[in-house]
């Protein structure tokens, strides 16, 4: 490396100030005589040379923020005329560097300053390092110059062997900032100068590498937007085309959504929303995904019939009249809907159709076993008041966002089922029928029951929200009938918002009705048969409702009535059988096969359940209405050793208990009713209920079982034409229990006669048909003591049978 030599001699040397910009050694430019500052320091340049050989020389120095440096460049003005532009000029070339020290005087208005010339000669041979840096220097520039085309220049650079020359070179990349061409000036050394201009260049052109990939992406990305931009011209432009030759109107007004909006009867706030909404689209382009968000929301909202109200028909004996057509009994679900019209019309009248934002909805729950008529009710109800209908399947259902909706942010996001509802059924006012609500389920997607809680309250779905619209929705104005199978299956705070209506079952008598006014003429359509071609009596229908179906509903016998219809027809394909034929109870064995449910009171006495001692017939509730339950009691051989109770057919605590309990009454009061309780002291005693598969559960078997007990141990028979009902206490008083008239009911279908049901249970006969309490024996008892007299057959010529033991 070369140092700095003092050899040269002081120079006094007129000051030309650059302002943000730098002059290197070797570099020509044209500068602006216009300027005060340069035109005095060429003139006092020019005043000096008349008395010294050569060129005017100058000083210049780069002087930033009014700052100057202290390294400057020896330029000599090589002419002095007009630039360009007109204005005049001159043409000053550098020499070398110059390092700065005092001032001075001299000729003219200029700043004269001493220097002293700066060494940067490099010393020969170059040494290998030095080489390869000149070698990537005039690589990197060649390169950056082909990239702008200056192929002229190329040349010039590689005819540069000088290194302190080429590193002075770069002075003309316009890419270097003034701050780094003044780290150039100032880098003395002609090696260290040349590093840091190869370094410089090196950074420019990765920037640049980086740059053009970045456009590169950025051009390819914007060809193929115009070219999908113009595509879709293209395929607007051929639609256009299409529409006009096959006579359609032309659909872009469908697409302006803020028109829509201005135009549709919408509530104010539900406006607002969608035309914010309306706002949002317009800023985002056709590629963005939430523009096809917004307009589907927005779709949604025009569907939605917001001002829609059917007028109801408030002619209620006409409703009472098709609600007697289309359902026969059902009697308090008739009432109750009669009811709401008559008052809804005096509130109409009244002007109050409206109080406090709420307007006269209904919610029933419909409870009752299978096969009732609770779905086709809401059918009738909804003909009735002559509203719109519209059902709602809640079977299985476990996701709450199918209740309220999924918020918009989903893919695939749908308003619930009460909004798509509504939809369906166009009015604000419709019959909404809640099928199954107690079969709904909850699992990690939360609970839609208690989503529920918000829509079936009419205190508060007037201003019911959906996830997915986020707008209020008046729901006030709608019925909701919700149908359930099991009572005890619907959440208390839901069922606390429903007025219940119990849905018990049929008679026999209904049945009968039902099958002759209803399901028949259905079915004979079903079978491609006219009334009359066939024709079923009334003994037919009483013997398919009676004895080949046992059910609280009447969907089995449909499905028998269609059997039957179907075979009568297969048969006259078959030439087997003539038309017209009127089929009778004595022409059902021969065409559907033997009964499947004979009466116990219609079986040979040696058959019956209860003809050995030990067994008593009980009433239960299950999911499809009431039935009969038989009690079986037998005691252990003594020899066995085996003491206790035993239990069997899969019975829940409750029972357990009750049966704990009769056992335990008759433990304690057996020497009062003159009973042998020492056998319950030596021999284990076993209770089983018929049906081993069927879980059983419930305190109103207590009294069955003290009964076969008792008549176990006593020995006299349970009376076949009896059944009984109740709970049980440790002191023998018969309790209250529910569901008494399904249990009335299916003691009929089973043909008892004679029924004990709890003393405070005796209000509960109100609701019991007359038709069936006419053919009913029902006691009401306070004790065990008055079912055990009522139930128990007096014992034969006053011996004890044998007792049954159990193996």
């Amino acid at each position: 490396m070369a140092a700095e030599s003092a050899a040269f001699t002081p120079l006094t040397l007129p000051v030309l100030p650059l302002d943000d910009e730098v002059v290197l050694p070797g570099m020509v430019v044209p500068l602006d005589l216009s300027d005060a500052e340069v035109r005095a320091a060429v003139e006092a340049a020019q005043a000096a040379a008349r008395s010294e050989p050569g060129k005017p020389r100058v000083l210049l120095v780069p002087r930033i923020d009014g700052t100057h440096a202290a390294t400057g460049v020896l330029g000599t003005v090589e002419q002095v005329g007009r630039l360009a532009d007109g204005d005049p000029g001159a043409l000053i070339r550098g020499r070398g560097r110059v390092r700065i020290g005092a001032g001075t005087t001299g000729p003219g208005a200029a700043l004269w300053v001493e220097g002293t010339r700066v060494d940067e000669t490099v010393p020969e041979p170059l040494p290998g390092q030095v080489a390869e840096l000149v070698k990537e220097y005039k690589a990197l520039a060649t390169a950056w110059l082909r990239k702008r085309g200056a192929w002229q220049v190329v040349d010039r650079v590689q005819a540069i062997d000088d290194v302190s020359a080429l590193a002075d070179n770069s002075g003309y990349s316009p890419f270097l900032t003034t701050e780094q061409k003044v780290e150039l000036l100032e880098t003395t050394d002609p090696v260290a100068r040349l590093k840091l201009a190869t370094q410089q260049l090196r950074d420019h052109l990765a920037e640049q590498d980086v740059a053009e990939t970045i456009a590169k992406d950025v051009q390819e990305g914007v060809d193929k937007q115009q070219r999908e931009f113009l595509l879709r011209r293209q395929l607007e432009a051929v639609r256009k085309e299409l529409r006009e030759i096959n006579g359609e109107q032309d659909g872009e007004e469908s697409d302006d959504y803020r028109a829509r909006v201005e135009a549709a009867d919408l509530p104010e706030k539900v406006r607002e929303a969608a035309l914010k909404e309306v706002d949002k689209l317009e800023r985002s382009s056709d590629q963005s995904p939430e523009g096809s968000w917004i307009r589907t929301w927005l779709d949604t909202v025009l569907e939605m019939p917001w001002s829609e109200h059917t007028e109801d028909a408030y002619d209620i004996q006409g409703a009472q009249a098709v609600l007697d057509a289309e359902h026969a009994g059902l009697e308090d679900v008739k009432e109750r809907i009669t009811e709401y019209l008559a008052v809804r019309k005096r509130r109409g009248d009244r002007g109050l159709g409206v109080v406090g934002g709420r307007r006269g909805g209904a919610v029933l729950a419909l409870v009752g076993p299978p096969g009732v008529g609770k779905t086709s009710l809401g059918e009738s109800v909804a003909h009735a008041m002559g509203r719109k209908f519209v059902r709602v399947a809640l079977g299985g259902v476990r996701d709450e966002a199918e209740i309220r909706g999924h918020r918009r942010t989903y893919v695939g996001a749908l308003p619930g089922r009460i909004v798509r509802a509504i939809k369906e059924a166009g009015s604000m006012n419709p019959v909404v029928l809640l099928d199954e609500i107690d079969k709904v389920g909850s699992d990690f997607r939360g609970d839609p029951a208690a989503a529920l809680l918000e829509v079936l309250d009419p205190a508060q779905n007037h201003t019911f929200r959906d996830h997915y619209l986020e707008v209020e929705l008046d729901l006030s104005d709608v019925v909701f009938l919700a149908t359930a199978n099991v009572l005890e299956a619907i959440p208390e705070a839901l069922l606390d918002r429903m007025e219940l209506v119990r849905l018990d079952g049929y008679t026999e008598d209904e049945k009968v009705v039902i099958a002759r006014d209803h399901l028949l003429p259905r079915q004979l359509e079903r079978a491609g048969l006219d009334a009359d071609e066939v024709t079923v009596d009334e003994g037919a229908l009483r013997k398919l409702a009676g004895e080949y179906t046992r059910e609280a509903g009447v969907r089995t016998l449909e499905r028998s009535i269609a059997r039957l219809l179907r075979k009568v027809a297969a048969q006259h394909e078959l030439g087997e059988r003539e038309l017209p034929f009127t089929v009778t109870d004595a022409d059902l064995r021969a065409l559907i096969g033997r009964p499947h449910h004979v009466p116990e009171s219609a079986q040979d006495p040696a058959e019956r359940r209860t003809a050995v001692p030990g067994v008593a017939t009980g009433l239960a509730v299950t999911g499809a209405g009431g039935d009969v339950l038989y009690v079986e009691a037998s005691l252990a051989d003594p020899e066995t050793g085996a003491a206790g109770l035993t239990l069997t057919g899969q019975l829940g605590d409750v029972m357990k208990e009750s049966a704990q309990i009769a056992l335990s009454f008759l433990r304690s009061h057996g020497a009062e009713l003159e009973l042998p309780v020492g056998d319950l002291k030596d021999r284990g005693a076993h209770i089983h209920f018929p049906a081993g598969a069927v879980p059983k559960d419930g305190p109103s078997a207590g009294v069955t079982m003290t009964t076969a007990l008792a008549s176990l141990l006593s020995g006299r028979l349970v009376r076949t034409d009896v059944a009984m009902t109740g709970e049980v206490s440790l002191t023998g008083r018969v309790l209250p229990i529910g569901g008494v008239k399904q249990k009335l009911l299916a003691a009929h279908r089973a043909g008892v006669t004679t029924v004990i049901i709890p003393k405070r249970n005796e209000p509960d006969l109100d609701d019991v048909p007359a038709e069936v309490l006419d053919k009913l024996d029902v006691h009401a008892v306070t004790d065990v003591r008055q079912v055990l007299e009522l139930a128990l057959a007096p014992a034969t010529n006053g011996a004890r049978p044998e007792v049954p033991v159990a193996a």
